[in-house]
């Protein structure tokens, strides 16, 4: 593995030339992850293909490759689900099964073998519905050899049923919206906005599961082990009820206003993927305008200028202001744009001065810089924030955060994840979608010189 001072390519405020290094070492970072069908987060931490990750790697995969790109895609739907989910990890049937903990034998019975792909082992849950926008931007880059390998054509069916699984299966709370019957299913696995929902699952005792991920992780900056017996728990109380959704009794489920909000963009994007097919468009336009609603009605809080996630099992918002809250200024069209944009610069998140968006209320009881989800700032999230500060005419803010999410690759060796203050690089290095946002950053750079 590359150390942040060797994979190191360019100072903060970078030229020509440092920018092109930058490029360089980024496609190095996703050439060395690229298994042959798919890149993995990372050759250590995470050894198999995760759902979300696929879809930000796609989308900096396209600048370089834009087959592969799709292939990236491709690789993901291939391990649907009958019932139209993405399941949240594949295995790869190379990696020996214990090099990751949750692996295959933990997720797969014959309740759920019954329900993938023949010789294909996932989970059970899902992550961020984030695939059908890749997708559209995939083929964008390339339209003609995309139309030539049928890419969309093909993709379509399978994006439609994986939207239509949430749509009729994740409504739990009646108002439209999907809903997140794990942690990990959020993508931002232990924020402390779920903390006092955990409180409720009774967590496997620590002596009974061996971690892998503090193999090449410190301690600090992963989980503790309490958070992942009640992880472990709520999954094995899925799987036990053959992940049925209506059947299984959910310790936790929440309406997640990142979750949402990346199911709307991606619902647009359906639309546009429906068109460019030969299929209505209509019906994916009228969800994604359904949805924007649902999502100010029910997630946004006023008094915050905020979205907050709901508690569906005890009914009432979940207190805890987070980088999900702003997740939402990525919505095209949306109501309250203006005061996300506030919060986005106030005290608790301090959008310019911090190096990228941290993940949790910088004023927050539970904020620690370095912990995973708990206020670190994430290149994926802000990657989302900074397409959102655009879309909504903050430029100025928008270039900032880019040339500040650039650095910060450069400089911790494409981190995992930074100290959103200091910028020092925490998690694993030569992380596939710090590389990858960072590939599409430059490019959007490039075309706006």
């Amino acid at each position: 593995m590359t150390s942040p001072t060797q994979a190191t390519a360019a100072p903060r405020h970078a030229g020509a030339r440092d920018r092109a290094e930058l490029r360089r070492a980024a496609v190095r970072v996703l050439l060395r992850n690229w298994t042959g069908r798919s890149t993995l987060p990372s050759r250590s931490l995470y050894p198999h293909q995760w759902s979300w990750d696929s879809a930000f790697i796609a989308l900096g995969l396209r600048h370089v490759s834009p087959r592969r790109a799709q292939q990236e895609l491709e690789s993901m739907l291939g391990a649907q689900w009958t019932d139209g989910r993405l399941p949240h990890i594949v295995f790869d049937p190379a990696t020996p099964p214990d090099a990751y903990f949750p692996g295959p034998g933990f997720w797969t019975p014959e309740t759920a073998a019954a329900q993938t792909p023949a010789g294909t082992s996932t989970t059970g849950i899902v992550q961020p519905p984030v695939h059908a926008f890749a997708a559209w931007e995939t083929h964008l880059a390339d339209p003609g050899e995309s139309r030539r390998r049928g890419f969309l054509r093909r993709a379509y069916p399978r994006l439609a049923a994986w939207h239509r699984y949430l749509a009729r299966h994740r409504d739990l709370g009646g108002s439209g919206l999907a809903a997140i019957v794990h942690p990990w299913e959020s993508g931002m696995d232990n924020s402390p906005l779920w903390d006092g929902l955990l409180e409720r699952v009774t967590p496997w005792p620590p002596g009974s599961f061996q971690r892998r991920d503090l193999d090449h992780a410190a301690g600090g900056d992963r989980p503790t082990d309490l958070d992942y017996g009640r992880y472990l728990r709520l999954a094995a109380d899925y799987r036990d009820h053959g992940y049925d959704d209506a059947a299984t009794p959910h310790a936790f489920a929440a309406e997640d206003p990142s979750f949402n909000a990346l199911r709307i963009v991606s619902e647009h994007a359906l639309a546009r993927i429906a068109a460019e097919t030969g299929h209505d468009p209509q019906p994916h336009e009228s969800r994604a305008r359904e949805l924007t609603r649902a999502l100010t009605a029910s997630l946004y809080d006023p008094g915050a200028g905020l979205f907050l996630a709901r508690d569906l099992v005890g009914g009432e918002p979940v207190r805890e202001y987070g980088a999900a809250g702003l997740v939402p200024l990525a919505v095209p069209g949306l109501p309250v744009a203006g005061e996300l944009l506030a919060t986005a610069r106030g005290e608790r998140f301090r959008l310019g001065a911090t190096r990228l968006v941290p993940s949790y209320d910088l004023t927050g009881h539970a904020f620690d810089p370095h912990r995973y989800w708990r206020g670190p700032g994430w290149f994926n999230v802000s990657w989302v924030i900074h397409r959102g500060l655009m879309l909504h005419g903050a430029a100025q803010d928008a270039a900032a955060l880019r040339a500040s999410l650039l650095a910060a690759a450069s400089s911790t060796g494409f981190a995992e994840y930074v100290d959103p203050y200091s910028g020092e690089g925490h998690g694993t290095r030569d992380f596939s979608w710090t590389a990858a946002t960072a590939l599409d950053l430059l490019a959007q750079e490039e075309a706006a010189a």
